[in-house]
């Protein structure tokens, strides 16, 4: 009897634990480049709120190939990241409120704790697999189509 509660319990928490992993799987959206090159596609999730923000991509050990978190903040202001807790090597392209790209740090080096900065005010962050904006023929300068930057 001691055992079947016991297997029981067990799994109510599995299907528990299943079910809240399910809630938290982000939404996925279209996020456009327009480059010198033509128009890129990818999907992002977007991180809204700070708890989102802070977690971004750690402890992820693989992503798509064409896809990437979106870091939105409130104000346009300079931002500094890092790659603490990141296993995979990204590319982080920092964006103006009119979605102007102002500045890509390529391959950024996983755990490590050197802050990568926008050097100007941004409203966003994309981070992307390590190369994409390389193989997409992303620069500074593209433009980024995205609701959030009204276009």
């Amino acid at each position: 009897m001691a055992l079947a509660r016991l297997l029981f319990a067990v799994a109510a928490l599995c299907g528990v634990l299943a079910f809240a992993s399910a809630r938290a799987a982000p939404a996925v959206e279209k996020l456009e480049f327009v480059t010198a090159e033509g128009v890129k596609a990818v999907e992002v999730e977007v991180a809204r709120t700070v708890k989102e923000r802070e977690h971004g991509l750690m402890n992820r050990k693989e992503m798509a190939k064409n896809h990437g978190m979106l870091f939105l903040f409130g104000l346009e202001e300079p931002v500094a990241m890092w790659m603490k807790d990141t296993v995979l090597p990204l590319d982080m392209l920092f964006i103006a409120r009119d979605g102007r790209i102002v500045h890509i740090a390529e391959r950024t080096v996983p755990f490590s704790l050197a802050t990568i900065s926008s050097g100007e005010p941004v409203l966003a962050v994309l981070e992307l697999n390590s190369g994409t904006a390389s193989r997409l023929k992303i620069k500074a300068g593209d433009r980024v189509i995205h609701p959030i930057f009204g276009n």
